[in-house]
């Protein structure tokens, strides 16, 4: 399990500003459900003094996804749009007390949907369906420029920093070799061209400024056959039922293909707000039951063949 700070932790279990905001005059959205992360982020801007009165958001995703949403508005209300514009994920992430390496795509997502929803605001277009040649990574819908502003932003310096911070080139991998080239065309620009450091664990990115304590490596747990992966996914839902069910929702199992698993939200609980949230808090307690990351999806995203 990756080494999360008390401040993530916070915005996880109890983010601020979640929800729609009915009087936003200013909307951006990034990432995609069916590729795992997705932000909406909603201003109020008062047109007379450019300030940010009022930001909330509805996002699909990890624990950090949804943190580093919270943090973001915290930190962005009261700004002015153009002093918001200054904020990079580098300042979502120290906010935090610092990510995991493997997180920091989450921060970037942050970053990224407040430079739409600013761009909205203004009346620009925010190109999202990328121009001819300018998309790298199909998996993730990532372009180039993304990618360009993730490497100069924080000094990445590797193919696997690129894809911590990104995303891009995690899935099918056949875009390696063309973000490699847009690293190496910012590295020759900004002349930090030379051959990447070795990192040690924990120390990507921001946690090179602040290390957060690494933990000592658990040792591996025998497999689980897949009857008892089975019963083990069922029986941790189970445990988490009567809590959903107190504030009037409850869940329920549909399908298991591999490491995707289809749950239904039934009640308070279905077209609830914080149904994302109810969604993450059942994938880290499944996560934390079978040793291994699975991921967590509603029933509705389960493709037309299955059951």
């Amino acid at each position: 399990m990756w080494n999360y700070t008390d401040k993530v932790k916070e915005h996880f279990f109890n983010p601020k500003n979640s929800g729609v905001l009915d009087s936003a005059n200013a909307v951006g959205e990034v990432g995609s459900i069916t590729c795992g992360d997705a932000l909406r982020l909603m201003l109020k801007v008062d047109p007379d003094t450019q300030v940010i009165l009022d930001a909330k958001f509805q996002t699909f995703g990890c624990g950090s996804a949804i943190a580093s949403s919270s943090a973001l508005t915290e930190m962005i209300i009261g700004k002015t749009v153009d002093e918001a514009l200054t904020l990079t994920n580098r300042d979502i992430a120290e906010y935090l007390g610092g990510l995991p390496p493997e997180k920091m795509h989450c921060s970037v997502m942050g970053a990224e949907a407040l430079r739409a929803a600013i761009a909205n605001y203004k009346g620009e277009e925010w190109v999202d369906d990328h121009e001819e040649g300018e998309l790298i990574c199909k998996c993730f819908g990532v372009d180039a420029a993304m990618i360009e502003r993730a490497v100069t932003v924080n000094g990445l310096t590797s193919l696997e920093e690129v894809t911590h911070y990104t995303k891009a080139g995690g899935s099918c991998q056949t875009c390696h070799e063309k973000i490699e080239e847009v690293l190496e065309a910012v590295m020759a620009k900004t002349g930090a061209l030379k051959p990447a450091a070795k990192h040690t664990p924990g120390t990507v990115g921001l946690d090179a400024i602040k290390p957060l304590p690494a933990k000592p490596e658990p040792a591996a747990a025998p497999k689980l056959t897949n009857v008892q992966r089975m019963q083990a996914i069922m029986s941790a839902i189970e445990e988490m039922r009567p809590q959903i069910q107190r504030d009037g929702g409850d869940v329920e199992l549909v399908d298991i293909d591999g490491k995707d698993i289809y749950v239904r939200l039934t009640g308070a609980c279905s077209g609830c707000s914080q149904s994302a949230g109810t969604m993450m808090g059942v994938q880290m307690k499944l996560v934390e039951a079978l040793g291994e990351f699975v991921r967590v999806k509603p029933a509705s995203l389960m493709p037309a063949h299955a059951g």
